[in-house]
């Protein structure tokens, strides 16, 4: 299996961590850790004999393999930015928001953060039609839901799989939905309290996005450097 970029390697990856069925989990069992390699890719390949891999199981190896070797920050940055899990995602971005080092309140902090691993969605309601009420409702439960999930991993609580899984079920059924905040989250001027004006707002809000970009950029060449010494990537192959 051969990725056009890193990036493309990445995304497919995460993607394939948010799909909710039994054959993300069958390339398991066509590695047998008996092999002198460990747990390269030629190994798993090997393992499955004629039948060859799937795209799956290639992008669930990938998945495995930068999580194990890449520090937690990168593969946070990269799951709260790129990732479709929903669970994941909000997981991540509770981790990233302490390690950000700014003027701006911790609220202000958090919903950057978030703003930024979530951004708006053009065209979502044009294109619902007439799902556009219930869209309305099935945004508010999610936004409560993320909201809860950060807000309790910051006081120091755990955040597991099923933070707010109430009320995000009424309104959504798979993992591989995507967050929907409201429109109303991303009023940088309901980010703080103190009523300061929109040049120190939006000052605050770049500065968080550049290290945010910053730690994706620094997570992808790291990613590259492990992916490279595979030889899934294109270039590599060539």
């Amino acid at each position: 299996m051969i990725y056009t970029s890193t990036l493309a390697a990445v995304v497919s990856a995460l993607a394939a961590e948010a799909i909710d069925n039994t054959s993300k989990q069958a390339w398991q069992k066509l590695y047998r850790p008996g092999y002198a390699e460990g747990g390269s890719l030629e190994s798993l390949m090997r393992s499955s004999g004629e039948q060859g891999i799937t795209r799956m199981d290639a992008d669930c190896w990938v998945y495995a393999r930068l999580h194990s070797q890449l520090i937690p920050r990168h593969w946070n940055a990269l799951t709260a930015r790129f990732s479709t899990h929903k669970a994941k995602k909000v997981e991540a971005i509770g981790k990233l928001v302490p390690l950000i080092a700014t003027q701006a309140p911790n609220l202000f902090r958090y919903k950057a953060v978030t703003a930024w691993a979530i951004p708006p969605v053009k065209g979502v309601q044009v294109q619902s039609g007439q799902e556009v009420a219930s869209r309305a409702a099935r945004e508010r439960a999610q936004f409560d839901s993320l909201q809860a999930g950060v807000v309790k991993h910051l006081a120091g609580g755990e955040m597991t799989e099923d933070v707010g899984q109430a009320r995000r079920e009424q309104y959504v059924k798979r993992s591989t939905d995507m967050i929907v905040l409201p429109a109303e989250f991303y009023d940088i001027n309901t980010w703080d309290g103190q009523g300061l004006n929109r040049t120190t707002y939006w000052r605050w809000k770049k500065a968080i996005d550049r290290v945010l970009d910053e730690m994706v950029a620094e997570a992808l060449a790291a990613s590259g450097k492990i992916l490279q010494e595979e030889g899934v990537l294109m270039a590599d192959a060539a």
